[in-house]
């Protein structure tokens, strides 16, 4: 697809606490391209994201959304799909009331739709399967109906980029495939996508490029060429192999000094 690049990084680099998470950082994310971010935990994807969003300051470098530096951007065009993290039965706020926050939420107060904001509310419900729970307090939804509706949320503005911070976690596989087909179709627009994920299975049939992360270090390519036993080895500076089990990858031996409930050696890229 032609047109702007969404996201465009130039020798980007970030450090936190004396530790350098990356540097050297360049990165385009092109019309219609979803690229991957992965590595263990403590590397930095997340901190990726922020940045792009504005909410990190980088050490060095630039980064430029939609054609606009990102700290003067005022652009809304920029969809954020955050962790599917379920909210508590207490929230008696209602699905399309979720939604209607991507819609509206620029306003202070609470959502309070106007006639055309309704149609296009009722629109994106439908559009991610929520129709027939949009009336249903959040609470008292499961964690991929929840999920299903911050899509909505995120898609609210026909968002040019799509930031993903692991969005399929604590889903189940029925959940996961209907989340990754809704990011998918909204790629299929136009737009750039950026996704975190800790497990690249559940995406690799969509996925153009992978920014792997680990150590200080990156490196940026094709699935094929990225999710190879030497280029890990070589970037984590120890002995990483990529084993193929049916249709899923597995790698094994990836160091991960901060471990996290969401890194297993033994079932999923770290």
């Amino acid at each position: 697809m032609t047109g702007p690049a969404p996201l465009h990084i130039r020798g980007a680099a970030l450090r936190r606490g004396g530790r350098e998470l990356w540097s050297g950082l360049d990165l385009e994310v092109a019309p219609g391209e979803l690229i991957a971010v992965l590595g263990p935990s403590g590397s930095g994807k997340t901190t990726l994201l922020r940045a792009v969003l504005g909410l990190e300051h980088l050490s060095e470098g630039a980064i430029s959304v939609l054609g606009e530096p990102v700290h003067r951007r005022g652009n809304r065009r920029v969809g954020y799909l955050p962790q599917a993290r379920p909210l508590t039965s207490e929230t008696a706020m209602r699905g399309r009331d979720l939604v209607a926050l991507g819609v509206d939420g620029h306003r202070f107060g609470l959502p309070i739709p106007r006639r055309g904001e309704r149609a296009k509310i009722d629109r994106l419900l439908d559009e991610v399967g929520a129709s027939s729970y949009a009336d249903k307090p959040i609470g008292v939804l499961s964690g991929g109906e929840q999920q299903r509706l911050r899509v909505g949320q995120a898609l609210a503005d026909d968002p040019r980029l799509l930031l993903c911070d692991e969005p399929l976690t604590s889903l189940d596989l029925a959940n996961q495939q209907a989340v990754v087909r809704l990011i998918d179709g909204h790629r299929k627009t136009g737009a750039g996508v950026l996704l975190v994920t800790h497990d690249i299975n559940p995406v690799l049939g969509m996925v153009d490029r992978i920014l792997y992360i680990a150590g200080g270090r990156f490196t940026l390519g094709a699935p094929k060429d990225v999710l190879t036993s030497p280029v890990l080895t070589d970037l984590y500076g120890a002995p990483v192999f990529v084993l193929s089990a049916g249709e899923r990858l597995v790698v094994v031996g990836a160091p991960d000094a901060e471990e996290s409930s969401h890194h297993h050696h033994d079932v999923a890229l770290a």
